[in-house]
């Protein structure tokens, strides 16, 4: 079962389920998926449905601490439940233990050694980690290493 069938029978499984949350979240990633489908022209496979997930689940926890700041409990609650419906779709994502291993090998194989090659390093890592690292950590792991 492809990724996108199995949000398809999950939306219809939550609608069942009058699970709002979810359903909307699901409704969120398949119109995601179908935007990017429909502007490149494409039809994605698995790794473009999780880098699509990713994304949502990125702009989640991008947005947690203006909610935070905010004080909006209420949404804060909603927003993590969100993220968690999120992580159901992502594979288990990588320890920063895991992602230094990742990264040392993108260096070997790119020959970087100062910051100025953290562009190839980057683009060497993201792919070996599509929906299982956030790019905010393989930065920072990235640059520990190479500083």
């Amino acid at each position: 079962m492809t990724l996108k069938e199995r949000l398809a029978d999950d939306l219809k499984s939550a609608m069942k389920e009058k699970n709002i949350i979810r359903k909307n979240v699901i409704q969120l990633v398949r119109a995601g998926i179908l935007q990017v489908e429909k502007d490149n022209k494409v039809t994605l496979d698995d790794k473009g449905v999780l880098e699509v997930i990713a994304k949502q689940l990125k702009q989640r926890k991008d947005s947690l601490p203006d909610y935070e700041k905010s004080g909006r409990d209420d949404l804060i609650a909603d927003l993590k439940a969100e993220m968690d419906v999120l992580m159901e779709y992502l594979p288990k994502q990588l320890s920063r233990d895991e992602l230094e291993v990742i990264v040392k090998e993108a260096i070997a194989e790119t020959g970087a050694s100062s910051m100025r090659d953290m562009g190839k390093v980057m683009a060497a890592v993201k792919p070996k980690t599509v929906g299982r690292a956030d790019g905010r950590m393989i930065n920072e792991v990235a640059k520990s290493l190479l500083s």
